[in-house]
């Protein structure tokens, strides 16, 4: 689950960038199953539906295929790329802390690594714990 406003561009990228941190291909556009072409180049793909996030990066198709091409001319840094690995590997939610914590309210369960230290046996740990589960 990630905070479309904040990280889906970036989810985007990161997604459409796996081929090439593979090695499988140069460049993402060169990857067929990619939904890349549908989104820098204006390429039919009946499975790829336009975000909101996507649809705002220009007035005209033309204008958000430019953008979104600007996108990659740019790496993504070793913290996005951590982030969305922890998140995903993790189950995790990608998102501002307003955002995990009105998702973690919702769903009533951690969604985010505990705070380190502490021994997790004690009464005193697990009251401590669940104050900050609650608080949120």
């Amino acid at each position: 689950m990630i905070d479309s406003t904040a990280y889906l561009l970036t989810c985007m990228r990161y997604i459409e960038l796996n081929p090439v941190r593979a090695g499988m291909v140069a460049h993402p556009s060169e990857y067929r199953r990619s939904s890349h072409a549908a989104n820098a180049q204006g390429g039919d793909d009946a499975l790829v539906i336009a975000h909101a996030e996507y649809r705002a990066l220009g007035r005209s198709a033309g204008e958000r295929q430019s953008a979104y091409r600007q996108l990659f001319r740019s790496r993504l840094g070793a913290n996005a790329l951590s982030e969305i690995r922890n998140a995903t590997n993790k189950a995790w939610v990608l998102g501002g802390d307003r955002f995990k914590r009105r998702v973690q309210r919702q769903l009533e369960r951690r969604l985010e690594p505990a705070p380190r230290g502490g021994d997790r046996k004690s009464a005193r740990y697990k009251k401590n714990a669940s104050a900050t589960i609650n608080r949120v």
